[in-house]
């Protein structure tokens, strides 16, 4: 079989090798395979699309040896044959040997849960040695699916993301250089998903926790409410990278654009998601 696929992106066949739950609501599985050697990337809030199988398969079903007619034929498949594909942001890559971390946000995989798991979070739940998923990511290291792109003079870089962009946030803080300021905010769901970041930056990471409060549509009442009490440190050239929940971003998208009048052009947005959407809905939708 091959995974070949036109550059810049292609598929990689890989298994699960090791995981570790890092929060009641985050869970780390780290992936290897031969032909991750291929695998080139530069950015740190890589996008990446996930195959995954159904129960009782042994691996995604993805008919990629039709090259660039996969994508209608993977839509042709029956639903319960059809791997299912979920977009996520690459954690870390390392070489000697080659692994990449993907972190995975649990959702209603308590027993008591109000709304059941999807398939992804039952997967990652599940996920042992020896699974084998499908990933569709980068062969050439600077390409599209990098979002994070900070002018060279940027005197001030300002971060939000709920518990879907924390990995690509984490990322982007750990990478930072010493002397870049920093102000970030990360939303979680539980205390016990906050994590320690390691960076030379002059950043100041504040953790938003929700407990068990519900995301509202209209907003981000939490984030918002914080950054506008926030007095960021004065800066000529500020970028900003927000990310998460479609409603929540474009809220602060609004706030950081018609009430900080930072240039529209120097803030990235990103919506991982949509609050009561499946991302097949979304995919529709879009």
């Amino acid at each position: 079989m091959t995974t070949a696929v036109a550059a810049p992106f292609r598929f990689f066949s890989l298994q699960v090798i090791r995981t570790r739950r890092l929060g009641p609501s985050l869970v780390r599985v780290t992936f290897a395979g031969d032909e991750l050697r291929e695998f080139c990337s530069n950015g740190c809030d890589q996008s990446l699309s996930l195959f995954l199988p159904h129960p009782g398969q042994t691996e995604p079903a993805v008919p990629i040896e039709l090259g660039d007619g996969w994508w209608q034929a993977w839509r042709e498949l029956p639903d319960d044959v059809r791997a299912v594909m979920r977009s996520y942001t690459l954690r870390q890559l390392r070489r000697d040997p080659d692994e990449i971390d993907i972190d995975f946000v649990l959702h209603g995989v308590e027993p008591d849960a109000a709304t059941p798991a999807g398939p992804a979070s039952r997967w990652a739940a599940r996920a042992a040695a020896g699974d084998r998923v499908l990933l569709l990511g980068p062969a050439v290291a600077d390409n599209r699916a990098i979002r994070f792109r900070p002018a060279d003079d940027t005197d001030l870089v300002v971060v939000w993301g709920d518990e879907t962009a924390v990995p690509a946030a984490s990322a982007i803080i750990e990478s930072l250089p010493a002397g870049t300021r920093a102000r970030v905010w990360l939303e979680v769901q539980h205390a016990e998903d906050i994590q320690d970041l390691v960076t030379e930056a002059d950043a100041e990471v504040t953790w938003l926790v929700r407990d068990h409060q519900e995301l509202d549509a209209e907003g981000a009442p939490m984030a918002l409410g914080a950054i506008r009490d926030a007095q960021l440190p004065p800066a000529e050239r500020p970028y900003v990278w927000i990310a998460g929940e479609s409603g929540h971003i474009k809220a602060l998208r609004r706030h950081f654009v018609g009430e900080r009048g930072i240039d529209r052009r120097s803030v990235t947005f990103v919506g991982y998601w949509r609050q009561g959407l499946t991302e097949e809905q979304l995919r529709a939708a879009e």
